[in-house]
């Protein structure tokens, strides 16, 4: 259900609704729009990258998990509310990328811990099942949420609660939902999935202790080769899926003319196919692997993102953008499950840190890719292009990589 409860700040903030506000109402130029949009999420990559390990490492040392799920829940839902006062005018570009940068931050950092949680609550023959479903069920939760978007505050004449449209009040009330939907539908995790134990030596770690143990872990990385094989590929592929997800919105609006309601049919769409595609590759990730399952689904996913590349008009950039949908969902959620497999029993939160930490260490990269492409050829299209070095990247490397039980192909 936390799935359910986050997804919705990716789709409708990150991805779709807000990205193409902030391009076209509040800055008001598209090219201009993706490129600070672009800057947004790599601050924000920047961020997650260097915590990520750190506090990882210090929840291990704890055991309890829930209270940092608690307060990075709580932060995310906040922020998502601040983008309210979010006005159509270029004044509010640095309050929106502020708030952006910590909701995105705090978003990401609750669903680490609860990704640690994953191998204390599931059987690891039944791994990959439960991430695709849970993945599935985030899916859907952007579903859910872009349909209450479009038909209650996007589409409607007269918005309700007398929103006006003059100040775009009607596109700034996704902030609210999105805060709220967090705080009622985290709920479940709090009140029914048990915590770990809090470990007895858990009032002696602090930073310093958390930073030698980290310098442990990655100095033991060394003699790790597959886990470090797959961190450096999920570091490849991983930025190329952030980069795809952050733009995804401003450039389908930008470079196609999507109207802003058009963007959020769009984002159904990939959602539905994106639900399906990892409810179906979970049942596959269980039978065949982890890895052997993103491998597929990556290879599908660099078609159809070389496709939305190359697009000459909607309709075969609806074709392309169903296609990374139905692959998009796979590759995440077997990841999940991949590292959850690799990470040794009692340290999956500090794992799962370097696993957060491989997917955003060089994050940043991504977006300013895009943002110095965009910006020195005046092509949306060049710019978007450049996430396929990644994607390909990943691929090749991750070849590579033994899964626990299995044989590389």
């Amino acid at each position: 259900m936390f799935d359910w409860a986050v997804s919705p700040y990716t789709t409708l903030i990150i991805t779709f609704v807000f990205a193409a506000y902030f391009s076209q109402g509040v800055v008001g130029d598209p090219v201009e729009g993706q490129a600070l949009w672009s800057l947004a999420m790599g601050l924000a990559g920047i961020g997650f990258a260097l915590a990520a390990p750190i506090l990882g490492t210090v929840a291990d040392g704890q055991g309890r998990l829930k209270p940092w799920i608690l307060g990075f829940t709580l932060a995310g839902a906040m922020a998502s509310i601040g983008l309210w006062w979010v006005e159509p005018d270029p004044r509010f570009i640095i309050a929106a990328i502020l708030l952006v940068v910590v909701g995105n931050l705090a978003t990401e950092f609750a669903a680490l811990f609860v990704n640690a949680l994953l191998p204390n609550i599931v059987s690891p023959e039944r791994l990959g099942r439960l991430s695709g479903w849970a993945w599935g069920l985030g899916y859907a939760g952007g579903l859910a949420a872009l349909v209450i978007a479009l038909l209650f505050f996007i589409w409607p004449e007269q918005p309700p609660l007398g929103l006006s449209k003059e100040v775009a009040e009607h596109v700034r009330a996704i902030g609210p939902l999105v805060g709220l939907w967090l705080l009622l539908f985290a709920l479940p995790l709090f009140l029914l999935t048990p915590d770990l134990p809090k470990r007895p030596e858990a009032a002696a770690v602090g930073l310093p202790a958390a930073l030698r143990a980290l310098g442990s872990r990655l100095r033991a990385l060394g003699g790790e080769r597959d886990l470090l094989r797959f961190l450096l590929a999920h570091l490849l592929y991983n930025n190329g899926l952030l980069t795809l997800f952050g733009l995804g919105g401003v450039y389908a609006s930008g470079e196609f003319g999507m109207s802003l309601d058009e963007v959020i049919l769009f984002g159904i769409a990939l959602n539905v196919t994106a639900g399906l595609g990892a409810v179906v590759f979970g049942f596959l990730d269980d039978r065949f692997g982890s890895r052997s399952t993103v491998l597929a689904a990556l290879s599908g996913l660099i078609l159809a993102a070389a496709l939305a590349a190359a697009a000459p008009d909607r309709t075969w950039l609806w074709a392309a953008g169903l296609a990374i949908g139905l692959f998009v969902g796979p590759v995440q959620a077997s990841s999940r499950a991949l590292m959850a497999r690799m990470a040794p029993e009692g340290e999956a939160a500090g794992h799962f840190g370097l696993f957060a930490l491989s997917g955003r260490a060089t994050a940043f990269l991504g977006p300013l890719a895009v943002a110095a492409v965009t910006a020195a050829s005046g092509s949306q299209r060049l710019g978007i292009a450049t996430i396929l070095l990644f994607l390909v990247g990943g691929l090749l490397l991750l070849r590579t990589v033994r899964e626990p039980g299995h044989s590389p192909a």
